[in-house]
Order: structure tokens, then C-alpha cells, then sequence
């Protein structure tokens, strides 16, 4: 493994052919794991159905096989490209019986039609002697190694790749392990500088980008699944989210990339709304998720201008500033960015925060639409008490800007101490999470939870019991997965007005995509985009 961080520069894409939108050639394979032939061949038919180009057969899967009789079926019955892989236990497969048995059925499948076979570098050598002026021309063996431990170094990996050529091999697969997001980089040095069609696959979650974004690169080929959860490697998407929720077929070399940085990052909707108004207003760029430890590391791995802006969310939403060549006023006051942008004309990121201005907002009309007042007599939390629950990045945000507003602020958390010292920062008060219990000056109070308590999966959890909540009016929840959380369940039958979290990101999303695209945001395309979610 390399010491040092790798960074993926504008100079790795000069090999590119650059083009613009358009349907890429990267082909889309659905694994088929079905234990009989019978069910393969009902995943077929969703293979199709879900717009799939080639099925990988894997016939390891298969409880019993009859080799002549299954192949024929299931190459006779296939409409899409076929893939057979017969995967050993060695390499991370199912299949446990006799070597000389598993090639012989590769090798079947090839004379009775297979497009494509995968044999594994280990035994490519022999295998591929085995067949030498017996292939069918429109037959291609793909050549595969798989690394369950980690991502090598760009050398080792690229001595890799002259292996498996070396093999006779038509098509490269290499698949790897990420143990941070940053590990991909190398990959994609790999599959731009390739000179042989390539596969290059990254496993786990913090490898999703190398399947997601394939087609950038130029990668042959990306897994999806039929189903979520049910996959042949970890880390691989369904073909909806493929083909739906990333638009994959409009993924090219010029693609901008955008994307959440954050962990976890499962849960948000950012890649549905973005991806859909990029489509939508015909910008060609993809938003993406990225799981990351160490943004710092992240930020200086991932240097091109390719990379061209990142949302930021817990926990990253302060060290996010420490990261930018240049900040916002307003996000240095708050202290956080929630919003990188990479300057096109020096590359230098500059940071904003567009939280405060989706809560703050958010919560506003929502006091001004309970009390029936109009925009015109200036912001409803002018004098109020504002409890903000957490003291990071989006505290620090909800906090500055109710401070802005006229508001007397609360700031409380689990850590006193950093409650303290956000309360000092906007000349507010501090109480603990525990005390907030019982914290009861005055009523018409307003409250904004700011921390992931109450997020999937663990939506039974809440900040604050019911039973103190009567003394707020109005009461805001950042967490948007699920859109009521336990907290806002709780103050509506106590009450209160509540505002969702999916309302504050609504609206800070049309501060990013102005940002991102330099379009203006379509609104209603948003609203109408989540209200689906």
C-alpha cells in the first residue's frame, strides 16, 4: 500500500478522449445467482426488464449443474450479452468441486455460444492455451483477480494489468477492497491509462464511485443488482439506482462530478434531486455520494478540476472549512461549510454555508404561517428563544443565523462544554442535553435539532421527551430520512408547528445547484422531485 496520498490531477485525464453528453459504451451487467436454472431464468427476464445490456451467469450458484443441458437453456433463452463465471472458493465464489470439472464447463459454454467467459488469473495461462484456435470470434475471455484485502499501489495494480495481458486475455478485470474512499484514485489511474479494455472495480462502500462513475473513466463494465441487498460483490448498486438515480448512460469522459461528502451517506436524497434536475436542465454533470474518513485527504486526493463541487454534512461540516483556499464571510462566522465549490479559473475550493439560510428560512414561514403574519413585519423570531440541540456544524449554522434574526439563542448538547462554547461565539446561553428536560423559562419557545438522533435506521430515538416539549410553538428537525421524525411526531401531538428537515434541504439545495451549475434552481422541479421521498 502506498504511505502517501495519491491525488487524482487534471494531468491523469489527458488520455481521455474528451466528448460530450451522450450514451456511453460502458455496458451494464446484472448478476444472476439463482440456485437453479429455473430461477435463472426468471432473473433474466428482470435483467431485462430493469434495461440491463449482459447477465453474468454465475454458475457456481447453481445447486446442481448439468452442464450441456443447463448451458444450452440458458444460452438458448437469453436475450441480453451472456457472461459465464464459474467462481472457486479461492477466489471468493461458491463453487467447491473438481478444477479440471469448473474449466471443462467454461469451456463448454464458450462452443455452445457464450459472449463472454471469466477465468481467473490464476489458472488464465492454462486455460486460455487450452482453447488456442478453438475461441469463437464473437466469444471474449475476460481475465480476473480479485483483492478482498485491500487496493495495491498504482505499480503493483498496473504490473497486475500486464499479468493478466500477458495471459492472452481479450478484456482486464481487476476488483479490489477499499478501506477508505481514497483507495479508488488509484483505480482510476489505472482504467485512464489503460490501453486494453478494462474492468476496474472497487468493493465495499467506500468504493461505490468506481461503479457509479465507469463510464468517466472509461471502464468496460459495472455490476448492478436485481434486488438491494442481494449482491455478488460488496458494495454493488441495483440497476435502477444505475441507470435511474445516477443517469449512467449519460455519464461521459466531460462529466462533471458533484456529491455529498459525508459518513454515513446512504441515506440522503441529494443524488435523486440533483441528478434528476441536472437531467432535467441538461447540465452534464452526476451527483454522488462519497463515504469519507478524512476529508482533508479526500479533498487533496480527488484535486481535479473533474471534481468540481461537494456538498458537505456530518461530521465534515467544520473540518470542511479548514480545507477551502477560501471561505464566505457568513461560513466563517458560522464556522462551518456545508458547500465546496472548485473555482474553475485556479482550482482553488471556496467554502459557503447555505444550511443557515435553508433552516432559518424554513422555520421562519413556518412561525409566519401558524400566526398568520406577513413577510412584511420583519422575521417572527425576532425576540423569541431558540433552542438549538447540537453544537456542530448545522448548530453553529441554526445558531448564527436565529442570532442574525433578533433571537435570544440556547445551545445544547450532549458535551456541555462545546454547548459553552457555541453559546459564547453568538452570545447565547448553554445547557445540557440532560437539562433540556426540564428547561422550561418561558413558553412559545422555538427548538431545531440539529444532530442525527432520530435518523434511519434508529427512528425510535428522539432528543427530548414528549412530556417538554408543550413549551415550544415551533419545533424544526435537520433529519429528513425519515421525513417525521419521532421528534416531530411527538411535538405535533403536542401542539407545536413543525418544520421537517426535508424543507431545510429543499432549500439550501437551491443555494448548491445555483453553485454547482451556475443555473438558476428549479423549484418546482425540487419540490415536486421530493415530494415523492
Amino acid at each position: 500500500m502506498e504511505s502517501t496520498s495519491l491525488s487524482l490531477a487534471s494531468s491523469d485525464f489527458s488520455q481521455i478522449n474528451r466528448g460530450g453528453m451522450g450514451r456511453n459504451s460502458t455496458l451494464v451487467c446484472a448478476p444472476l445467482m439463482g440456485k437453479t436454472v429455473d430461477q435463472m431464468l426468471v432473473e433474466m427476464g428482470k435483467a431485462k426488464e430493469s434495461g440491463a445490456d449482459i447477465v453474468e451467469i454465475r454458475l457456481d450458484y447453481l445447486s446442481s449443474f448439468n452442464p450441456r443441458q443447463d448451458l444450452e437453456t440458458l444460452i438458448k433463452k437469453c436475450t441480453l450479452l451472456t457472461l459465464f463465471t464459474f467462481r472457486p472458493k479461492w477466489e471468493g465464489g461458491e463453487y467447491e468441486g473438481d478444477e479440471s470439472s469448473r474449466l471443462d464447463g467454461l469451456r463448454l459454454a464458450m462452443e455452445l455460444g457464450a459472449d463472454y467467459i471469466d477465468v481467473e488469473l490464476q489458472v488464465a495461462h492454462e486455460f486460455i492455451s487450452s482453447i488456442d484456435g478453438k475461441k469463437p470470434e464473437n466469444c471474449k475471455v475476460i481475465v480476473s483477480s480479485h483483492n478482498y484485502q485491500c487496493t495495491p499501489s498504482v505499480e503493483e495494480i498496473g504490473n497486475l494489468v500486464a499479468n493478466i495481458q500477458g495471459t492472452g486475455a481479450d478484456i482486464v478485470k481487476i476488483a479490489t477492497t477499499a478501506l477508505d474512499i481514497t483507495d479508488v484514485a488509484r483505480m482510476f489511474q489505472i482504467i485512464v491509462h489503460s490501453q486494453v479494455p478494462i474492468i476496474g472495480l472497487v468493493m465495499t462502500e467506500r468504493g461505490l464511485i468506481s461503479r457509479l462513475l465507469c463510464p468517466k473513466f472509461g471502464g468496460y463494465l459495472t455490476f448492478g443488482t436485481l434486488e438491494e441487498g442481494v449482491v455478488s460483490a460488496p458494495g454493488q448498486p441495483t440497476i435502477k439506482d444505475l441507470l435511474d438515480k445516477f443517469n449512467l448512460r449519460h455519464i461521459g469522459r466531460d462529466t462533471k462530478v458533484v456529491g455529498l461528502i459525508g459518513k454515513p451517506v446512504g441515506h440522503s436524497k441529494g443524488p435523486f434531486l440533483f441528478n434528476k434536475a441536472f437531467k432535467s436542465d441538461g447540465f452534464n454533470g452526476v451527483y454522488v455520494p462519497f463515504l469519507v474518513d478524512d476529508i482533508a485527504k479526500f479533498l487533496k486526493t480527488y484535486a481535479s478540476a473533474d471534481f468540481a463541487g461537494f456538498s458537505c454534512t456530518i461530521p465534515h461540516k467544520e473540518a470542511a472549512l479548514k480545507c477551502c483556499d477560501e471561505v464566505d464571510p457568513i461560513a466563517e462566522s458560522i464556522g462551518a461549510v456545508n458547500t465546496i465549490i472548485r473555482r474553475p479559473s485556479d482550482g482553488k475550493l471556496i467554502g459557503y454555508n447555505t444550511d443557515y439560510i435553508g433552516a432559518i428560512s424554513a422555520i421562519e414561514d413556518g412561525l409566519r404561517g401558524s400566526n398568520n403574519i406577513d413577510h412584511a413585519t420583519g422575521s417572527p423570531l425576532a425576540g423569541k428563544l431558540f433552542v438549538v440541540i447540537g453544537a456542530g456544524g448545522a448548530g453553529k449554522a441554526l445558531a448564527y443565523g436565529a442570532k442574525a434574526k433578533g433571537a435570544r439563542v440556547v445551545i445544547a448538547n450532549r458535551t456541555y462544554d462545546r454547548a459553552r462554547e457555541l453559546a459564547n461565539l453568538v452570545g447565547g446561553e448553554a445547557v445540557s442535553l440532560a437539562e433540556l428536560e426540564h428547561f422550561h423559562p418561558e413558553n412559545g419557545m422555538i427548538l431545531a435539532n440539529t444532530t442525527s438522533i432520530g435518523m434511519q435506521p434508529k427512528i425510535d430515538e428522539t432528543p427530548i421527551p414528549k412530556h417538554a416539549l408543550s413549551a415550544y410553538a415551533l419545533v424544526f428537525d435537520a433529519v429528513y430520512t425519515p421525513k417525521m421524525t419521532r421528534l416531530l411526531l411527538d411535538a405535533e401531538e403536542s401542539g407545536a408547528t413543525v418544520v421537517t428537515g426535508l424543507e431545510m434541504f429543499i432549500r439550501q439545495a437551491y443555494e448548491q445547484y445555483e453553485k454547482f451549475t451556475g443555473l438558476p434552481a428549479p423549484k418546482e422541479l425540487f419540490r415536486e422531485i421530493m415530494a415523492h421521498y
